[in-house]
């Protein structure tokens, strides 16, 4: 299970934001990231992971810096219990792979799976860890997220959040309880621009404002 929770913000609070972590001693800065997730659909239209009673993604995700590539399948769940608590509460499963074998992957969901390609995104991604927490900064074309998620084994993973929201001085009630496709698309409604399947940094974008 998946302990978490997400806030947006607009792009120009991107240095605010990582000044203030980076001004917390006990979490660590890793390398920033650009990362492109590609999300799939079972072959099958009655057993869709988009419908209601599924409300599931599966993902394919490639991430790189200056020194490492890698690739990663995951599958997540919003749950009748999600948002029952402040903090959500998500099914999660990860898997990783070989980056030399994304080729083979995607062949393999394409052509023998039949997987359909629904959506994609990119955003450029830096975290903030340590054994208890990963804090991630999210740049997407649309504006920032941040995402606190427990990493502890040992401590109450809410209360962990909560602690985190806290010391980050956010209010637990304006966290987003959504997936980032809601929020682009609610975005794009808002501002009336157009919506695409594959959202990337050189297409025309609705922005979060302050």
């Amino acid at each position: 299970m998946e302990y978490e929770v997400r806030y947006y913000f607009s792009k120009n609070k991107l240095n605010e934001i990582i000044s203030l972590l980076s001004s917390k001693k006990e979490l660590k800065m890793k390398n920033r990231c650009y990362e492109k997730t590609m999300q799939f659909d079972h072959p099958c239209e009655d057993m869709s992971f988009y419908s209601k009673e599924v409300d599931g993604r599966f993902r394919v995700r490639v991430t790189k810096d200056s020194s490492v590539s890698k690739c990663k399948i995951s599958w997540k769940r919003r749950l009748p219990i999600t948002t029952l608590t402040k903090v959500n509460k998500e099914e999660e499963i990860e898997l990783n792979i070989k980056e030399e074998e994304y080729d083979n992957l995607m062949f393999l969901i394409t052509n023998v799976l039949k997987m359909k390609l629904i959506e994609s995104y990119e955003r450029y991604r830096t975290l903030f860890i340590n054994d208890d927490i990963e804090i991630s900064i999210d740049e997407y074309p649309f504006g920032i997220a941040v995402e606190i998620e427990n990493k502890s084994k040992d401590k109450n993973p809410e209360d962990v959040v909560l602690k985190w929201v806290k010391i980050l001085n956010l209010d637990i009630k304006k966290a987003y309880r959504l997936s980032w496709d809601d929020k682009y698309s609610e975005l794009c409604k808002e501002q009336n621009i157009e919506q695409f399947n594959n959202v990337t940094f050189d297409l025309p974008m609705p922005e979060i404002m302050e």
